[in-house]
């Protein structure tokens, strides 16, 4: 069942559940902090409707940049900014930002501790139509690599406002990611947000598999939780919403019991949620391990849904890979 002590959105499962995209949850975030701190500023790259800075820009001006189509540019620029005692957000599609500027990021921002904050929106199959150069499906592996970095990865809107302001409780770079398409509202404001925490968002009395999920498709899991429930399979399910600084203890507490793991990410298997995990378990207690995700290819264009079901990364899947790991660990 759904933990009672989070607060979550009780109608989530429901035909009428409220959905609102992640980046909504941004731009929110974004007029909070300009209304409370004159140091935030926000930089992005031709791309302020579809990532939602455009708030900020309508209600701070002043402290609002479009460097145009130069996404090189304004990470350089952001690191300054941040050298010179500002807290600087970038914007724009995950592929092209941290893609296509991922050097400039690493040397100007993240090798010099800059408090730079890098909100990558179109993540992930979620983009949908676009196809695949504009579905960042690796965008989690190249920004983990980096030393110090921060990854937060809300799983509805609402995380999404709580992520965004929390980013600024650090002086470092953070990645922040965000999906295009509406999802559904898993939880409310009353929902506890702590960097650094794995959430238990449900709960069994004798769980088999521990599975973890991350984005949006935290509710595909809870979803596949509810049927396999029904089935006679109990299971946990988990909100990893920072992939880094991974929270190792929590890792190991919510499989202590289950002895099997499934991962679930809007990303490719490799180098994700699912890498950061196995590297956790690999290192201190090594468990049977499925993981949901793109395996090694680009997805096509077509909608979330679609794409959803024919790269395998649904409810129905999810209910697979558990029954797989169950049989694997005996």
């Amino acid at each position: 069942m759904l933990n009672p002590n989070l607060k979550l959105n009780e109608k989530m499962f429901s035909d009428d559940a409220q959905k609102k995209a992640t980046r909504d949850g941004f731009g929110e975030g974004l007029v909070e902090l300009g209304n409370s701190n004159p140091d935030v500023v926000v930089l992005t790259a031709d791309l302020s409707d579809s990532t939602r800075t455009d708030k900020f820009a309508k209600e701070h001006p002043e402290r609002f940049f479009e460097v145009g189509v130069a996404e090189q540019n304004m990470a350089a620029i952001a690191a300054g900014l941040a050298e010179a005692g500002k807290v600087a957000f970038i914007s724009s599609y995950a592929t092209f930002s941290p893609g296509k500027n991922w050097e400039t990021i690493r040397t100007t921002a993240v090798y010099n501790k800059a408090n730079v904050k890098i909100a990558g929106h179109h993540s992930g199959v979620m983009t949908g139509p676009d196809g695949a150069t504009h579905q960042a499906t690796e965008d989690i592996a190249i920004t983990r690599c980096w030393p110090d970095i921060q990854i937060y990865i809300p799983c509805d809107n609402i995380e999404g406002k709580k992520a965004t302001i929390a980013s600024t409780k650090i002086d470092t770079a953070v990645y922040l990611r965000f999906t295009r398409d509406k999802s559904i509202v898993l939880t409310t404001d009353e929902t506890p947000f702590e960097v650094g925490k794995i959430q238990n968002f449900w709960i069994s009395d004798n769980p088999q598999v521990t599975i973890f999920a991350t984005g949006y498709l935290l509710y595909q899991a809870l979803l596949a939780a509810k049927q396999l429930d029904d089935e006679g399979i109990q299971v946990i399910v988990a909100n990893v919403s920072t992939i880094k600084p991974l929270d190792v203890e929590g890792v190991l507490s919510l499989t202590r019991k289950t002895q099997a793991v499934v991962t679930v990410e809007d990303h490719q298997v490799m180098g994700g949620l699912g890498g950061a995990i196995a590297e956790c378990l690999a290192k201190h207690r090594p468990l049977p391990m499925e993981f949901v995700g793109l395996q090694d290819t680009f997805a096509e264009s077509g909608t979330p849904e679609e794409l959803l079901a024919k790269y395998k990364m649904d409810a129905p899947a999810i209910k697979e890979a558990v029954k797989k790991v169950i049989n694997r660990k005996g």
